[in-house]
This record gives C-alpha cells, structure tokens and sequence, in this order.
C-alpha cells in the first residue's frame, strides 16, 4: 500500500483527475481503502472513502444479481420472452422479431438491443421521461436477437422494467430491500438523496470541467450511487470460495451463472475482454484462471472493478474524472502483477499510448522537416505565392485536399462533448491535435508557395 500511496497521486497529477478511492481484496475481503485528491475541487472538499459516487454501469452487474434473484425465485424464466411478463409497454416497430427477447439475452448484452441515449442528464428534481417513454426511444432492435454481442444500455433498461412488472414494486425499492442491504450495501441506491453524507460531488469532464450532480431517466443500467467500500462488498460476495459473511440473495450456483461466458466480445470491447456473461465482462488467462469485471463510463464519471473469484483477489477504482482510462490501465496493470496475475486485457491501453505519441513524434517530425524545407525555400527565393498557379498542379492539389480534410476532422473533434479516443488518450489526444493543426497549416502553405519552375538547361 505504500507503493499505491506514491503511485495513485503521480498518475492522478499526470492526467489531472482531481479524485480517486481505491479498495483492494484479498482472500475474499476488503483488505484496504484508501482515497485520494479533492471530491470538489472549486469548494476544497477532500475525497473520504465515505463519498458517494455515481458507479455508471457497474449498475449493470448489481442489476444483474437482482433479476437472478427472481429467476432462483422461479419469477422469471431465462428463456421465455420477455412480452410473457411485460404488459403495460410494447416494444417500438422495428424489422426484427421481438418476441424472441428473452432475460437470458438481455443479462448477455446480446438481445439486438442499440446502446440507447448518451450524454442526455437532469438535475436531480428536474422532470424527466418515464421509464417507458425513454425505452420506447431507445429499445428499438437493431439486428436479430441472439445474433452476436452488442453492449445496450437500453437492454439493461428494459430489465428494469421486467423487475417491476414481475414484482410491482418500484425497482429501486426493490434492489434496495432485496440485493443491497442484504449484500451489507447500506451506502447504496438506485435514487439519488439529498440526504446523502457526504454529498455527491461533482463529476469533471475530459476537458477538466466541473459536472454537477445528475440522474438519468432510468436506473438499472447506469444509475446506483455507491461507496468504494460497498461496490468492495459487493465483489467480496461474489467470491463464494471466501464466503467470510452468509449471505441470502444468490446461490453459489447462480452466482457461477453470472460469471459463466455467454457470448464472445468482438470489436474494441474484444481487445480487452473475452465474453460477457450476465452482467459481467470475463476474461480468460492463459493459465486458466480467469477474471470479472465491469467498467463505468459516464459525463465525468469513471468507475471500474476486477476480481479473480478463484484466487479472492479485486480491486475497486472509482473516480470523479472522465479522463480515467489511462489510469486506470496503468493501476490495474499494477495490481495484475501484486496477484502474480499474467496481466489483464485493459493493459493494451498503455501499449495504444506508447503506439500513439510514436505515431504522433513521427508525424511532429516530418511536419518540421517539411516546414524546415519551406522556409529555406523562402529565405533562397525559390518559392512564391502562387495559390492559382499551374506548377505541379496535381501534388499541390493532393496537399491543400489533405490540408481540408485535416482541418475538417479537428473541427468535428472540437465539435463534440466527448470523443472516445480523447478519453482513452487524454493528454496524448490532444497533442495528436496540435500535431494534427500543425501539419494542415504546413501542407496549406506548401501547397500556396510552390516551387518556382526553373529554366531548363540547354542541350
């Protein structure tokens, strides 16, 4: 822990996250916490592990143990279609068959579902949509169920929807009576509270901007405010070879079944993990241990657990940064290597790093010898301003295309609230743009103050 101490505050001050809390486990229980930086840094309110924080989609794991919860109950069969249970809403027209729409596909991210609305949030007591008016936005099938993965927010959303037809209770009610206080979770809901102590701080985006308090419409995919040490109680209960308190919400048999691979990841989210299961992405090492886990990602928010239920070892990581990413690969990439663990997918975000600022010096590089060439040829008179000339009409049309397109995509990027590979790469990012500015200029002028033809020798 007293290598954590100086290294969480190094990678904090290198990607400028104001706050962290950290919790470790081991042998199948919290061993450590510890919280670092400023929940709210305009006010000078100090990060405690006691802070409440938005836990995003790690919702979707606990979601995921309380429609379990009825599927051990008998309530709900995996494999029926949901309409056997959901009458007060119908699912929007769309080209695919809903009727194939089962829990069991719903809890496996792989029911056809879009990811649903992003970035859309309300204060706290301001009105918003109902839960049935945002899924029939949102819970529109985009291919045929069953078909492959597809990560849905909207999918998770409906699940919520399903708990509370089944049950006719509100669904965070529900989640509180039925999964988080038995869990030990008492720090923990799916309703934001005023009476919350201490208060939810603001959230900060990729650009360091303060993101004040807010709620989404729905709860079950993104929703729960949590502590460090209850999203560490909830990793802990998972682990039933180091059961150290009983609890009564799931089986060991149905926890296994969260944790069993469901379907293959491909795409980005492949690159860090093998398959999803219920609730949890799964990853397998190459000596046959493997580990769960879940990430969350909202406007300012980033939160992220991992465990190896075979051997007890996890740890919890939330912040109140968008520009987490990074941090969180090179902790975790930390963390890997304490457990003797061969190493965890999210590494590959330090090996995109290293990959991109290469990419970006190569390019820094040729963009000052080029500019180096320009003003040599200026300073000798051997280029002029000729925007309209016919000289090497073709290469200076090539550059000036190059020099627009460049251009147009930096406007687009400056255009957006949020750009993923600005919140992978957060500082490299954003060098990549200046290098990207740069290089437009250099082909714009180059291709404005053309070579002056010279006279052909004589024969």
């Amino acid at each position: 822990t007293s290598l954590l101490d100086r290294r969480i505050p190094a990678l904090m001050e290198r990607y400028d996250i104001p706050g962290v809390v950290v919790a470790l486990i081991g042998e199948g229980k919290t061993v450590w916490t510890a919280a670092y930086g400023q929940a709210d840094p305009a006010k000078g309110t100090p990060m405690t592990v006691d802070t409440h924080c938005r836990v995003e989609s790690i919702s979707k794991s606990v979601t995921a143990w309380g429609v379990m919860r009825l599927v051990e109950q008998g309530r709900i069969d995996l494999d029926a279609p949901v309409t056997n249970y959901i009458k007060s809403w119908k699912f929007p027209p769309s080209p695919f068959p809903f009727e194939k729409v089962t829990t069991r596909l719903l809890l496996s991210q792989s029911a056809g579902m879009p990811l649903g609305t992003i970035g859309v949030r309300y204060a706290p007591m301001e009105r918003k949509p109902s839960l049935r008016e945002s899924l029939y936005r949102d819970a529109v099938l985009m291919q045929e169920p069953g078909r492959s993965f597809s990560y849905s927010n909207a999918g998770f959303n409906l699940l919520e929807l399903l708990v509370e037809e089944v049950t006719g209770r509100d669904f965070a009610e529900y989640m509180r009576t039925e999964v988080l206080v038995p869990l030990g979770m008492r720090n923990s809901s799916y309703e934001w509270n005023a009476e919350m102590r201490p208060p939810v701080p603001p959230g900060h985006d990729t650009n360091g901007r303060a993101v004040p308090v807010y709620v989404y419409p729905e709860k079950a995919a993104g929703g729960l405010f949590s502590t460090v040490g209850d999203i560490a109680a909830f990793v802990t209960a998972g682990m039933t070879r180091f059961s150290h308190e009983r609890h009564d919400v799931l089986s060991a048999r149905s926890i296994a079944a969260l944790y069993a691979p469901r379907v293959e990841i491909p795409g980005l989210y492949g690159l860090a993990f093998d398959a999803y299961g219920f609730g949890h992405f799964i990853e397998r090492f190459s000596d046959g241990t493997f580990a769960v886990s879940h990430g969350g990602q909202g406007t300012g928010w980033m939160t992220h657990f991992h465990s190896v239920p075979g051997t007890g070892d996890g740890i919890v990581i939330l912040t109140n940064s968008q520009r987490s990413w990074p941090f969180f690969a090179e902790l975790l990439g930390d963390w890997a290597a304490w457990c003797g663990l061969p190493g965890v997918g999210m590494g590959l975000i330090v090996k995109g790093q290293k990959i991109l600022w290469a990419l970006i010096t190569f390019v820094a590089l040729a963009v000052i010898a080029q500019a180096a060439r320009l003003g040599r040829g200026l300073a000798r008179g051997g280029r002029s301003f000729a925007p309209l000339g016919t000289s090497r009409r073709g290469p200076r049309a090539a550059q000036f295309a190059l020099a627009l397109t460049l251009s147009g995509v930096l406007a687009w990027a400056l255009s957006l609230d949020y750009l993923f590979l600005t919140s992978v790469f957060p500082i490299a990012a954003v060098w990549l743009g200046y290098v990207m500015a740069l290089a437009a200029a250099v082909l714009a002028a180059s291709a404005m103050l053309p070579e002056a033809n010279r006279p052909a020798l004589p024969r």
